[in-house]
């Protein structure tokens, strides 16, 4: 899954919903269950999500969404190989950036 967000410090959760193209209560919620997920709150209240967080929620996006894992799955999972976890989703997310650049380069052909 590519998301395609700007080189930010912080992104509201709206954005971040829509970059994953999931509803805002989904990301609430994955928050809540996932230890990992970390987001500064203002005084308000509002969530603003750094890109590690972001890289954390492709992760999740990535067991659940993609995999079909149950969320217990993914927090196991997570927990148990996380090294192992992040280098297989680093090596598919950076193929798939290479086959959206090679698929760029034959529409320009």
């Amino acid at each position: 899954m590519h998301i395609d967000l700007p080189e930010k410090r912080y992104y509201g959760i709206g954005e971040v919903a829509k970059a994953f193209d999931v509803n805002t209560s989904l990301i609430r919620f994955w928050e809540k269950e996932f230890d990992i997920l970390k987001p500064k709150k203002n005084a308000k209240g509002n969530r603003k999500f750094t890109p590690e967080d972001i890289k954390n929620l492709k992760l999740i996006y990535h067991l659940v969404k993609e995999r079909g894992f149950t969320l217990e799955g993914a927090k196991i999972h997570l927990k148990e190989g996380k090294k192992d976890t992040l280098s297989n989703f680093e090596i598919i997310s950076k193929l798939e950036n290479v086959k959206n650049q090679l698929i760029k380069i034959k529409q320009y052909l």
